[in-house]
Order: C-alpha cells, then structure tokens, then sequence
C-alpha cells in the first residue's frame, strides 16, 4: 500500500492543484503493471490513478508519460485518461491520472478504434522523432528527429536497442552483421509515408474500455514515426479484432502488403523484449533477418 508519508504528498498535491483541501478516504491496489505500482484512490474531488515507481532508477519517466498522453489528447481523436500532474516525493516518483471506469465494449468498439487510430495518425511532422525522449517500458527511447523514417529507424530505434544488447552479451556479432545486411534493404522495403504521431507501444496490455465502452489509450511511448509501426505492433502479441483493421484502412488506406512488413516494424519492440527478457526472442529476430 502507499505509505501514509507519500500518501500526504499526493493529498498535498492534489489539494494545491484544486485549489482546495482534499480528504483521500480509500487507496486500492491496481494489478497489471510490471515497472510501476498502481492504485486507485477515492478522495473527496472524485477517484485518481496512482502510477508510482523509483525517481533515481527511471528519472523523469512520468513527467514523459505525462507529455505523451497530453500530446494524444491535443489530436482529440481519441479517448486517453485526463493527466492530473506529476511529482517526486524523496524517493518516490508518482504519476496522477483521472481515474477511467469500465464497461461492456460497444458493439462498434472495434471499428470506432480503427478509424479513430487512423485518423489520430493522420496528425503528423515535418520530421521522424520527437523534441524530447522518453521511455518504452523501462527502456529510454531516443527521439532525435530525422527527415529519413529509414534513418530514424535504424539510428533511434534498432541501433540503441543492439547496442544495448550486445554490451549484455544478449546477441552476438553474427545476427549484428545480419542486421547491417538488413539496413540496406530498408529503403525498398518501407513505402516512403509522412511522419504519424505514434502511440508507440501499442499491444493488448495499451488500450482500455472506458466507462462509455469506447476505447482508450494508456501508456503510451509517443513519436512521430512510420505509422505502420503502430499496426505492426498491434498484431505482435495475438492481434486486435479484424474490424479494427478494416475500419482503419477505410478511413485511412494502407498501402499494399503492409502486412509483409509488419514483422520488419516489430523488430523494434522484439529488441526491446531482448534486452528487457532475453531469451526465446532472440530467435525470433533471427527468424525474421533471415526471411528478409
């Protein structure tokens, strides 16, 4: 449970940015997350979402969360929780989120996601990146914007993620020359696309049933990126519902076979699973360099 020394911290929090005294009368632990500790508390101003973890392990981390999500919701396409703000309190690092309710998914839920994520990546940039970095799951993700999606995607996202991997001897020089053999393909391979504003971590765990039974994005790890990044991601770990694709692809076409490339686009999060988890998901690398 929260400490009743943090938990006056929050209360603090909270009573300043309301311009009120604020009574908190009941915190329940959130299961799900794996890098934080999650909670929901009653209070006086209606019911929160406590995200809270280690300020000196995953410095700003929140702060991030909390420019990503705001930076969803400016799109006003699609349902994310309201950021109430963010703090450090000693040791503690804690994120408030207005707290989001659930219900039955509608029975559009499917195409109302798909078309609502098509037309949210239709904000876009001049350029690949973002002004600021931040993090996909524990792992800092660097944003340094580029005009070339292929030379973002290779310099911000595969070659941090291998550089990591190899300095903890998680893979070896033979499947880093197969990746530098893979980067020359790379122009030929993508589709050339505008820069998308990406939820950039988006798989089951990311999206939930509002208390509308609309959908809703949480944890997000936000760029502007090639927006079949988000698409490939989401078929990773078993898929969405065949409506949310179709529905994305009326409201904003794909071009073709972009399911070819859906495996080249999770190499990205395949390599943050290494060297987050190791592994059986260096085979899976392997298994996609050598199809390519």
């Amino acid at each position: 449970m929260i400490s009743d020394n943090l938990l006056d911290a929050i209360r603090s929090f909270l009573s300043e940015k309301y311009s009120q005294n604020i009574e908190i009368s009941k915190q329940s632990p959130v299961s799900g997350g794996d890098i934080n500790r999650a909670y929901e508390i009653n209070t006086t101003e209606g019911n929160f979402f406590i995200k809270l973890n280690h300020a000196g392990r995953f410095p700003d981390m929140f702060e991030k969360e909390a420019k990503g999500l705001k930076l969803l919701a400016e799109t006003d396409e699609i349902n994310v929780p309201d950021v109430v703000g963010s703090d450090v309190h000693q040791n503690d690092a804690f994120l408030i989120l207005k707290h989001i309710g659930s219900a039955p998914m509608k029975p559009d839920f499917w195409e109302l996601f798909g078309r609502r994520l098509a037309r949210m990546h239709q904000h876009g940039n001049e350029c690949f990146g973002l002004d600021h970095d931040n993090y996909i799951g524990s792992l800092p993700q660097s944003n340094t914007f580029h005009q070339s999606w292929v030379v973002f995607f290779v310099e911000e996202r595969l070659e941090k993620q291998l550089k990591m991997a190899r300095d903890d001897g998680k893979i070896g020089s033979g499947l880093i020359k197969s990746f530098e053999r893979l980067y020359k393909r790379l122009p030929e391979i993508f589709p050339e696309e505008p820069p998308a504003l990406l939820h950039g971590d988006l798989w089951s765990g990311n999206y939930m049933v509002d208390q509308e039974g609309d959908p809703c994005l949480i944890d997000p790890a936000v760029y502007y990126g090639h927006r079949e990044m988000d698409l490939g991601m989401s078929l990773l770990f078993g898929g969405f519902d065949r409506e949310f694709y179709s529905a994305y692809h009326d409201e904003y076409p794909l071009e073709k076979s972009w399911r070819d490339r859906t495996d080249i686009c999770n190499l990205y999060p395949l390599m943050v699973h290494v060297n987050l988890f190791g592994g059986s998901y260096v085979q899976s690398l392997s298994r996609i360099i050598n199809k390519f």
